[in-house]
């Protein structure tokens, strides 16, 4: 059993990781890391074979009367960086925070009346807790089951209603077992569920997205595809996979998650480029793609960029709107993580993302405003308040 702990005490903010055998060891730890006066919110991030209703029974024991939200991941972000087998969680506090959540029971009928219904039930909670608290000083957070195919419905129809508040957020994961993805909310892990949360705050904060990924002049058109599952038959009018490979200039039989995150594709939408990245090769020699595709879509081979020097760019730029983060709440796309594996950078990249104080998870797809997208790097970084 290991633990860390950085007690944030002036600025309402809790940090922690921790390893346990059994759900109440589990809950002891997380409440003994966790736990200060005035709790607005907690939030944990869990491997999934910890993730039961045992341990969500326990958790809601300790934490009671308190907003608590998560989901199962594959791989978390600890105090001191990337981590397996762990809850990796972040709690947050009065009169700093204030947080309204809401569960999302069933996502794959999710529909526009549904998310206008969320949206303002969770503003008229966090309006009774922090009357009057200004629009611009608060964000919110998405937790989705990361198999459902659902992403994009589901976070279309919540932006319309969040209009200026900015929205990340994280798909759910199981250690690429690709079984089944569990989101955390009232007192229980639920399977094809989500959970949206607003939080209110008076620290400076910014939501942000980055990928360290170029558009080459590669093309790939999708001339057959089944867009509810997320698949496409063919590419540039032949067998997807061996078109794919062909054109990243490997065999069929090398496509493996390592050269789906090497060599993602990407879709421009408007001026800006989304990654849109490969969850696997099917038997029939079709593509399970992570996001939502669909035939006529123009795709293009993406170039990988240093990725440290990326984030250290983005690390730069918080620093310099929000000065050193307290917290980043972030979400990393799993397929960024088995990019730092194969390098060789994993303990770099885990000792730059302690350094700059980030509790997270690897997802299976990450949102962004009104976007769901694939092999970024997402979340919120809140600074000192003064």
């Amino acid at each position: 059993m290991t633990a860390t702990t950085l007690p944030l005490a002036d600025q309402k903010i809790r940090r922690f990781a921790a390893r346990a055998e059994t759900p109440q060891k589990a809950a002891d730890e997380l409440y003994a890391g966790l736990a200060q006066d005035d709790l607005s919110l907690v939030i944990l991030f869990s491997a999934p074979k910890l993730a039961d209703d045992a341990l969500a029974k326990e958790i809601s024991k300790r934490f009671s009367g308190v907003p608590v939200i998560g989901c199962t991941t594959a791989g978390e972000i600890g105090p001191s960086g990337y981590q397996h087998g762990s809850i990796a969680g972040v709690s947050l506090a009065a009169p700093d925070f204030y947080a309204a959540a809401r569960g999302i029971r069933d996502v794959r009928g999710f529909s526009v009346t549904d998310g206008r219904d969320l949206v303002q039930g969770c503003l008229r909670e966090l309006e009774a807790k922090a009357p009057g608290w200004p629009i611009a000083q608060v964000f919110a957070m998405l937790l989705i089951d990361g198999l459902d195919a659902c992403e994009e419905s589901v976070v279309s129809a919540l932006h319309r209603e969040l209009g200026q508040i900015p929205l990340f957020g994280g798909s759910a994961g199981d250690d690429l077992s690709f079984g089944t993805t569990k989101v955390l909310w009232d007192g229980a892990y639920h399977e094809h569920s989500a959970v949206l949360v607003l939080v209110a705050t008076n620290h400076p904060f910014r939501v942000f997205k980055t990928e360290h990924f170029a558009s080459s002049e590669t093309k790939l058109v999708v001339t057959g595809a089944d867009p509810v599952r997320r698949i496409v038959t063919e590419i540039n009018a032949e067998p997807a996979a061996e078109e794919y490979a062909r054109m990243v200039g490997v065999n069929i039989d090398r496509l493996t998650p390592m050269i789906f995150a090497n060599f993602p594709v990407v879709v421009r939408v408007g001026n800006a480029p989304y990654v849109r990245s490969i969850q696997k090769v099917n038997a029939d020699g079709s593509l399970t793609f992570f996001c939502a595709i669909d035939e006529g879509i123009v795709l293009t081979v993406a170039t990988g960029l240093d990725i440290e020097l990326d984030l250290e760019r983005l690390f730069d730029e918080i620093r310099n709107d929000i000065r050193e983060p307290e917290v980043i709440i972030g979400c990393d796309c799993i397929l960024r993580n088995l990019e730092l594996r194969q390098k060789g950078l994993i303990q770099r990249i885990s000792k730059l993302l302690a350094k700059h104080n980030v509790i997270g998870f690897n997802t299976y797809g990450e949102q962004f405003q009104a976007m769901h997208v694939n092999q970024t790097f997402t979340g919120v970084a809140i600074g000192r308040r003064d």
